[in-house]
């Protein structure tokens, strides 16, 4: 199967079988192929082919569902997990073989003789675009000439690549010439680079990071885009490499899970669980320093085979940590206006720096009376009483921080955590993880709105590295310690179907005759494959069965555009909240025996081939398959990521 970057006019030549009567859309046959065409911008898209390549797997015996099983070696095999974040960054690994099997942690960094368990998802340049440094010794270096970047992770949200309006209007601009995710590339080159050493200095074992596996955090709330760039420039980045010649399935180990899901397996073995008992639901609020996401889960099965179970769709926002120093960015620009001494880039750190390290985490918002004290960058400005400025140092009201920076930014947090339990069973508990999560504000707060309808509110230990330490932890469980997932959106195709009484109402310009089935049909209806809010097993497959009709033996191509919604309900195309094109499937049906069968014999006038379209769901990641009526498999594809 390939990916392919143009797109085709025509649309889906197979129509979806919704009652035993037949329904033909014939369209001229396409080259004989069993591909798949992504479509995205054209500098994305041939990066998109590559990673998928144009190999076909095999197929599976008849009647047998896909199996994701690993040989017996398997279970020794190395895991590492990165989270990279919008502020921070951290890389965990283990192995069967190593600390029992217990997550490790990169903690020696360069740039710094203390342990950091993350170090800043910071980049600094040179003038030429070169990388001087990255992390620690980036975050605090201060060479004329070169350029500081942070926060890159965001331009991969979906408002951004969609290029609506900035996320926000102070994030810095993107140095000249390179994209987010050229950023994202320098970043996790350099990242990776120092992992390698790091790790192989501990296990000795470099064959192990040749064969791999490596876990890629992201956020909940990105779309198929924000995930096929980051899986992208991971790869580029050099995370998995051909561990030999014939290797055909390396890029195969770059495995993505989102951010919610591993820090729910995090929370889930933890010794006690806050005393969860199997059948209770459980909130995660992931909140870092770019998103705050949010998940519900079910505990399913015992301690020793422990498994949870999403049960609500996700939700997520950007109205992480990062959105406080924006907000404190702006305070001190707005209340020194009139001082513009203090308001060069390095007297703005300064500041930034001061409430990061002292007050962002630890203002408990009680204070209101309390004057904070930031030290000044340049000391010889006169003072100025009125605005706070006294003695080299800027004092800001306790009142003032917490509706001007703080308040704004929990507002938006609690509002989501209020509409994810709107639309979620009852929770027994909500479970704060994440950098964000430290905030002694956040935790009053939560506590303060949700304390007397949630039994159990807590921070559970290492909630900093929670996704990071859940990702690496679900890598090791060779087994998806999440068994069940909530369809985040609707998978969709465009069909034409038999023409109703609410067809001639509604959309009576889709009516139209169909010699070959005899009768009207009605285009542009959608045909679901899986439907948004619906609870699948991770690995299961849904079944939808479709027939096609062909006029000779030569006319084999099957060509189905696929597209995902926000609706689960919508009857028409035009109806559909955020219809996007997927992609485009291509197949050969000669690989069946339906048709085989039925082109020996080649009745006149043409003959029909009946077969399935089978979709599994695993985490973000949507794959296809073309089967049999009988449930033989005869090709599979990914498609990517919803």
């Amino acid at each position: 199967m390939s990916c392919c970057r143009q797109s085709r006019a025509n649309d889906t030549n197979l129509v979806a079988l919704q009652s035993p009567a037949r329904l033909i859309d014939h369209q001229p046959a396409a080259t004989p192929a069993l591909s798949l065409q992504f479509h995205h911008p054209a500098s994305t898209s041939s990066h998109v082919a590559h990673h998928h390549g144009a190999s076909l797997s095999p197929p599976l015996p008849s009647g047998t569902i896909g199996s994701h099983g690993r040989d017996t070696l398997d279970g020794e095999k190395l895991v590492i997990a990165i989270d990279f974040g919008t502020t921070f960054s951290g890389v965990a690994y283990g192995s069967s073989r190593i600390a029992a099997g217990r997550v490790q942690q990169i903690i020696q960094w360069p740039g710094s003789s203390e342990t950091y368990r993350k170090i800043p998802t910071c980049l600094l340049y040179d003038e030429q675009g070169r990388v001087l440094a990255w992390g620690l010794e980036a975050k605090n270096a201060s060479i004329p000439g070169t350029s500081r970047f942070e926060w890159f992770k965001l331009f991969l949200d979906p408002r951004a690549l969609r290029d609506e309006p900035a996320l926000d209007p102070r994030l810095p601009a993107l140095p000249a010439g390179k994209t987010a995710r050229d950023l994202i590339e320098d970043f996790l080159s350099c990242l990776w680079e120092y992992a390698r050493e790091q790790i192989t200095a501990e296990i000795g074992a470099i064959a192990d990071l040749n064969t791999c596996d490596v876990w890629m955090t992201v956020p909940a709330a990105w779309d198929a885009k924000g995930c096929a760039l980051m899986r992208r420039a991971s790869i580029d980045a050099g995370l998995v490499q051909k561990s030999h010649s014939g290797d055909t399935e390396w890029r195969d180990r770059l495995k993505i899970i989102t951010e919610p899901e591993a820090a729910a397996v995090h929370c889930a073995h933890l010794t006690d669980l806050h005393q969860l008992r199997p059948g209770q639901n459980f909130i995660v609020c992931d909140a870092g320093g770019g998103t705050v996401d949010l998940a519900v889960y079910k505990i399913l099965g015992d301690p020793t085979n422990l498994e949870i179970a999403e049960i609500a769709l996700r939700s997520g926002a950007s109205c992480g940590s990062l959105f406080l120093d924006l907000r404190f960015r702006a305070l001190v620009e707005a209340l020194l206006v009139n001082h513009p001494a203090h308001l060069d880039p390095a007297s703005l750190a300064y500041f930034m720096n001061s409430f990061s390290e002292a007050d962002k985490l630890d203002f408990r918002g009680n204070n209101d009376e309390t004057i904070f004290y930031f030290n000044c960058f340049n000391v010889g400005d006169a003072d100025d009483p009125s605005v706070g400025l006294l003695n080299g140092q800027l004092g800001i009201p306790g009142r003032l921080l917490r509706e001007a920076v703080f308040d704004p930014v929990v507002d938006e947090v609690l509002e989501l955590v209020t509409k994810q339990l709107a639309v979620s069973p009852a929770v027994d508990a909500l479970l704060l993880v994440g950098g964000f999560s430290g905030s002694a504000y956040l935790m009053s707060r939560v506590e303060e709105t949700f304390g007397t309808r949630i039994h159990t509110i807590a921070r559970p230990p290492d909630s900093d590295t929670a996704t990071l330490r859940g990702a690496a932890r679900y890598g090791l469980a060779r087994r998806p310690l999440v068994s069940h997932m909530v369809v985040p959106r609707s998978l969709v195709m465009k069909v034409k179907l038999p023409a109703e009484p609410e067809d001639r109402v509604r959309r009576p310009a889709y009516i139209f005759y169909s010699e070959q089935m005899g009768a009207d049909a009605c285009e542009n209806r959608l045909q679901y494959l899986a439907k948004k809010g619906a609870i699948v097993k991770k690995g299961e497959r849904i079944m939808t069965r479709f027939c096609k009709f062909s006029k000779t033996s030569n006319d084999t191509s099957f060509t189905a555009t696929l597209y995902v919604a926000n609706d689960a309900e919508a009857r028409y195309a035009d109806e559909a909240r955020g219809l996007r094109e997927l992609c485009i499937w291509e197949a050969d049906l000669r690989v069946l025996p339906a048709f085989k069968q039925a082109a020996v014999t080649q009745p006149q006038g043409g003959f029909y081939t009946d077969f399935q379209i089978g979709v599994e769901l695993d985490g973000g990641e949507i794959s296809g398959q073309l089967m049999s009526i009988e449930g033989g498999e005869y090709g599979r594809v990914v498609f990517g990521f919803f």
